[in-house]
């Protein structure tokens, strides 16, 4: 049999850096933080903002604009906005194929182009702007190829390239695609190949939908409220010694209200206890998972990388926002109170809500802001890397790196160089640095500049500074160093520095097609029939 190192990359979906054990949460999570513990825990990995972003980045080792979704799914009409995967880059699955590896891939895709959920019948998957997985470099793919999904009854699913008609009456998706995954796992082991597979999740992402069993396990928890929740987690990260300073926690988000004056505070609870039995779902499936490679006797040949698309997630489930793009009904005609009302309960399959703002604070403690920004709370994830006997790190790793390191990672990994042309297209450079010599303990820092645009959030990272905007407003300049809870804005006492990371910046942008909002927004709102993109 081949000794090629096997790799697992599992991304969660809308998980807040402050969600796992590891990082200073509550909620159970024994098997990843077992990762993070027996491995290399890096505290200063970014996303995209943004899941598709993310996602486009993360398995083609370019920035999202030059993978060509710039944004989300929606065709804005220029490369960097196609809204899916352009064809002169490649897929992490269409280099290690090149390289003698089996590709498999469970869970949601997400980098195919646009979708909507109420109109399954029209949907033209597998076209040229509709890309699948098996289309881009996969053996196998069982899941999803659009952004969310109903987590017991979902809308569409494809097994390879045939659409799933039937669930068995106790599906849920995180255990589906778990056990889907250990399947392609075992056919790879049983044909001698050394196996890629990408796990990629849904969860915590909204709906909030959890097992009866699950919640249970969360009664009482969240009745302290976000505030104590906030607090708690950042005195653990500081007792854990987390990071390299003690930062001063950001304080609570201008929107949300202090806990004693919130409304229907059992309801803001079991948001939050469903939201962490999504969490903790997960951490059990991927423990399912562990102990199969284990069985198996591929458990000491793979390396295991975990992280999470953005930030926690601030958006509200409004009935006729979000909500009204997604199937009111079960599969099996059962209805579905669309929305986050009060008067109903989050968790079982017959509701469609999300945890908001208030939670996503928590969730992303100490940092500002959520998903959608580039501020440290939307784009900050802690990156879980286990390799046994060729990675170890006991204390956590602060070198500051990007989801378009992955892939050169993985490639040093495998031994294969990156492939130069695919389909009669020559291929884009990668624009990521290996972390294998980070994650073997050797002195490392990123050489160029990391880079973010999303919905004219803007941002760049260079050494100890980090220059951001929110869209419409000034830069704000940091030393994120002293203060990645982004609290002292040093724009005007290091003008010089400043200005130079502006011109970097620009630079980058103008090379990469990055659009002005003002000009992107109203086609994605046409493209959406929408009024507004705040869901």
């Amino acid at each position: 049999m081949s000794r090629k190192p096997n790799i697992i990359l599992i991304l969660a979906d809308d998980l807040g850096f402050a969600d796992l054990g590891c990082t200073g949460s509550e909620i159970r999570t024994p098997n990843i933080d077992s990762l993070a513990r027996d491995g290399a825990l890096l505290t200063a990995m970014y996303n995209c903002a943004r899941c598709c972003p993310t996602r486009a980045s993360l398995l083609t080792g370019l920035y999202p604009h030059n993978a060509g979704i710039g944004h989300m799914g929606a065709d804005l009409g220029t490369p960097a906005y196609r809204g899916f995967l352009r064809n002169d880059c490649a897929t992490i699955a269409e280099h290690l194929r090149a390289a003698g590896y089996r590709t498999c891939m469970s869970g949601k895709w997400h980098v195919g182009g646009d979708f909507m959920a109420r109109e399954v019948d029209s949907w033209r998957v597998g076209d040229v702007d509709h890309p699948t997985p098996r289309q881009r470099g996969f053996d196998r793919f069982y899941g999803i190829v659009d952004g969310v999904t109903h987590f017991f009854s979902p809308h569409y699913m494809l097994e390879d390239d045939t659409r799933v008609e039937t669930w068995p009456d106790d599906f849920y998706f995180t255990d589906a695609i778990t056990d889907k995954a250990i399947g392609m796992v075992e056919e790879a082991v049983a044909m001698e190949q050394p196996f890629f597979l990408y796990l990629a999740h849904t969860a915590p992402h909204w709906p909030l939908h959890a097992h009866p069993e699950d919640i249970a396990r969360y009664d009482g928890v969240y009745g302290r409220g976000w505030d104590a929740l906030r607090a708690a987690r950042h005195e653990t990260m500081n007792a854990m010694g987390l990071f390299q300073t003690n930062w001063q926690i950001s304080p609570r988000d201008e929107d949300v209200c202090p806990w004693k004056a919130a409304q229907h505070k059992d309801w803001e609870a079991r948001k939050m206890a469903t939201y962490a039995a999504m969490v903790d779902r997960m951490d059990q499936s991927i423990g399912t998972l562990l102990a199969a490679l284990k069985r198996m006797g591929q458990f000491d040949n793979t390396l295991i990388l975990f992280l999470s698309d953005n930030g926690g997630c601030a958006e509200f489930m409004a009935e006729d926002g979000w909500a009204k793009f997604f199937p009111d009904t079960t599969h099996d005609g059962r209805h579905i109170e669309m929305g986050n009302r009060p008067e109903i309960m989050p968790g079982s399959a017959l509701t469609y809500q999300s945890y908001d703002k208030p939670w996503a604070n928590v969730s992303n403690a100490p940092f500002r802001k959520f998903k959608h920004y580039v501020h440290e709370g939307g784009i900050s994830t802690p990156l879980i890397a286990h390799w046994p006997g060729r990675i170890a790190a006991p204390v956590p790793l602060h070198a500051a790196c990007h989801v378009v390191d992955i892939l050169p990672t993985i490639l040093e990994v495998a031994g294969a160089r990156p492939i130069s042309e695919l389909g009669g297209h020559g291929m884009q450079p990668l624009e990521g640095e290996s972390l294998l010599d980070l994650l073997r303990g050797k002195d490392w820092a990123r050489e160029q500049p990391i880079f973010f645009e999303h919905e004219g959030n803007s941002a760049i990272r260079l050494g100890q500074f980090k220059l951001v905007r929110l869209h419409g407003q000034d830069w704000e300049l940091y030393d994120i160093e002293a203060d990645r809870t982004e609290l002292n804005n040093l724009v005007r006492g290091e003008s010089d520095q400043a200005r130079t990371l502006i011109a970097q910046y620009q630079d980058w942008a103008d090379k990469t097609g990055v659009l002005d909002w003002n000009i992107a927004l109203p086609r994605l709102l046409a493209a959406w029939q929408m009024d507004n993109a705040e869901g």
